[in-house]
């Protein structure tokens, strides 16, 4: 039995007022009286539960703006062209159509267009860290820079992940393993020791993924790797072709 016809028999077959049906079941006394009254002018059509779909949608895209939506769909992907929402978006943009790309994109949903890709996170399912104090964890990179002279030069920086402070920044015809253990050294002088270590899996950083070792103070490691483990502080490595990992530093070089 549905719950409206379990509201309506109590008062019509049970004889209760519309409070003590409320009191009993929980609903409001309005309730009570608005489905009582239905069943008076509907009779048993009243125990079925109504629809909540508004009777108007006055924002809802027109439907001949759907329609053209679809259909420039289907064009530009037939003609192996760019059929994204901020493609079609702007193209509806020149026939004077004004459409966001969130709008676009659930038409397109709706009519069928888009293949679902559950492999592909969205953006709100991301984590993201931080470390809860200042050296904490140091990250580090280099990055590529071109002079107005043409030469091509390298620039290292350390980064502190807890407050993305900057602590150094250097430009160097290479970066090398010494020059990774040289600013590791000097960044330390002035701010301190860092618990532990990020970076990518560049070679001036580990050599694990070229030879398996790692820096334990036997020499198993490069510089880098040795240095860290002669003062006991860990090192972390981003998974290969992964540089969010490290993504305070990358932003950087944005």
């Amino acid at each position: 039995m549905a719950k409206y016809e379990v509201l309506i028999k109590a008062v019509t077959v049970q004889g209760l007022s519309y409070g003590q049906v409320a009191a009993r079941y929980g609903v409001s006394k309005t309730l009570v009286h608005k489905l009582h009254h239905r069943w008076l002018d509907e009779g048993d059509s009243a125990f079925e539960p109504r629809s909540r779909r508004p009777r108007a949608s006055p924002a809802r895209t027109p439907d001949d703006v759907r329609a053209r939506v679809l259909a420039l769909r289907d064009t530009l992907a037939a003609g192996g062209h760019d059929a994204g929402a901020d493609t079609i978006a702007t193209l509806l943009a020149r026939e004077h159509v004004t459409i966001s790309r969130t709008t676009v994109w659930r038409i397109l949903t709706a009519g069928g267009r888009v293949t679902p890709q559950p492999q592909k996170r969205p953006r709100s399912s991301w984590l993201s860290f931080a470390a809860d104090r200042p050296n904490e964890l140091w990250q580090s990179d280099f990055t590529h820079v071109r002079l107005a002279d043409g030469t091509d030069i390298e620039v290292i920086g350390w980064l502190d992940d807890h407050s993305r402070y900057l602590l150094h920044l250097s430009a160097h015809r290479r970066v090398t393993a010494r020059t990774v253990t040289t600013t590791f050294t000097q960044t330390a002088l002035e701010h301190g020791h860092p618990c532990a270590t990020l970076t990518d899996n560049g070679m001036v950083y580990t050599t694990r993924l070229a030879r398996g070792g790692r820096g334990r103070g036997d020499g198993g490691g490069n510089a880098f790797e040795t240095l860290l483990a002669d003062l006991g502080i860990t090192q972390k490595n981003g998974k290969p072709f992964k540089p969010t990992t490290q993504g305070k530093i990358e932003r950087l070089w944005q």
